[in-house]
């Protein structure tokens, strides 16, 4: 009869609990020293309504561009290139004003880039409003 050898078994079984131990170490470790940013946030909190409507508001502007690219003035009508002038002949009267752009939705952006460099080249405050309703004057 022969003799059958027993052979040990060749497969080693490492330990995995010392290496966890290490990460979770080094996991804690990491947390504890990171230093957290503090990001400064928008308010996005309205302004609160004011009791009476100050005395000393500038008059408006309103240039207004329709769905057709027509632009209007203060309700009459013109051509990009000349509202500039329009707005200035408006502001020799009224220094103080501002102008309010108010696109419609289906204008060319082109246009409207147009008309706001003009006005903050030339130091006007201006302001964009959307027209929802998509038509003009």
């Amino acid at each position: 009869m022969r003799r059958r050898k027993n052979k040990p078994n060749d497969s080693a079984d490492v330990n995995m609990t010392p290496m966890l131990d290490i990460v979770f170490i080094l996991l804690i470790f990491f947390i504890v020293t990171a230093t957290f940013l503090q990001e400064e946030g928008i308010d996005m909190r309205p302004p609160p309504p004011a009791e009476t409507p100050p005395q000393d508001a500038a008059p408006v502007i309103l240039v207004q561009i329709t769905d057709t690219n027509a632009v209007f003035v203060n309700q009459d009508r013109t051509t990009p290139d000349r509202v500039m002038a329009a707005v200035s002949r408006i502001r020799a009267e009224q220094p103080n004003s501002a102008v309010l752009l108010q696109p419609a939705d289906e204008a060319h952006h082109g246009i409207i880039v147009q008309l706001w460099d003009e006005m903050q080249a030339n130091g006007i405050p201006v302001s964009l409003n959307r027209d929802r309703s998509g038509g003009g004057s």
